[in-house]
């Protein structure tokens, strides 16, 4: 079938009647406002209709049943292609809404991880902290136990000094033994506590046994100190100060003694 186009004689006749109408339909409101508000809207819908089915029905004379088929055919084509693309793109939204929800778990993910990584990262710090504070008393706790030490060593080393001077002091007096024993009637005797006891007889003429006794020690300091004496003297803690003062101590036996008699003839008087 030729193509006739759209205006020609038998396809142009009723669109130029549709056009005239709507010419007489807007000349008529033009000449009438008040008829205008008359009219209905159905009666509007009611004449685009028809207009459209006639024209439809000329559109279908003029490009005739076969290029009507192509053109529904291809009208068809775009929308079955439109349909597919629709579907595509719908895909492709869903996927990209899948992907920003995976992108913002994988950002909390991340977000959770870096609070994490600073929680540890303070928690390293504070131990850190707490080692160099306890290095530091360490250090501090070392540094006090090797003055300990030191001080310990210098008072055994005093002590052992001491003890040493001590000793060889007990020695010289037991050297003395038999010379105070000839001369002065005196026994020593070494007791408890390192401690040397001197006993004077033939004191009292009355009774020549009778014991006078002193008990000597050497103290703390290395001096020499009467620890008791019987019958107690009065000048005994004087001959202790010159003792420590002279270092001589056959002197401060010897005074000792001649205290001891005459507290006998004292008594006895």
């Amino acid at each position: 079938m030729g193509e006739r186009p759209l205006g020609g004689r038998e396809g142009g006749g009723g669109l130029k009647a549709a056009a005239a109408r709507r010419r007489s339909l807007a000349v008529a409101r033009s000449r009438c406002p008040a008829a205008m508000t008359t009219v209905k809207v159905e009666d509007e819908i009611t004449l685009v209709e028809r207009e459209m089915k006639e024209f439809w029905a000329e559109l279908k004379g003029v490009y005739g049943t076969e290029q009507l088929q192509q053109t529904l055919a291809l009208r068809d084509s775009c929308k079955e292609s439109l349909k597919v693309l629709s579907e595509k793109w719908a895909k492709k939204l869903k996927e990209g809404d899948l992907m920003i929800d995976k992108i913002q778990e994988y950002r909390n993910e991340i977000l959770q991880q870096n609070k994490h990584i600073s929680e540890n990262q303070e928690r390293l710090t504070e131990i850190k902290s707490n080692l160099n504070h306890e290095e530091e008393q360490k250090k501090e706790l070392t540094d006090n136990i090797q003055e300990l030490k030191e001080e310990l060593m210098k008072k055994k080393e005093v002590v052992s000094s001491k003890n040493k001077a001590a000793k060889e002091r007990v020695e010289r007096l037991c050297k003395s033994k038999e010379l105070f024993e000839e001369r002065l009637g005196l026994e020593i005797r070494r007791i408890h506590d390192e401690q040397l006891q001197f006993i004077f007889r033939h004191i009292d003429h009355k009774d020549p046994d009778k014991p006078y006794v002193f008990t000597l020690s050497i103290n703390d300091q290395g001096d020499y100190e009467v620890t008791s004496c019987t019958p107690p003297l009065d000048c005994i803690a004087e001959f202790q100060q010159k003792v420590r003062e002279t270092n001589n101590f056959s002197a401060f036996v010897a005074n000792i003694r001649k205290a001891f008699t005459a507290l006998s003839y004292k008594q006895s008087a």
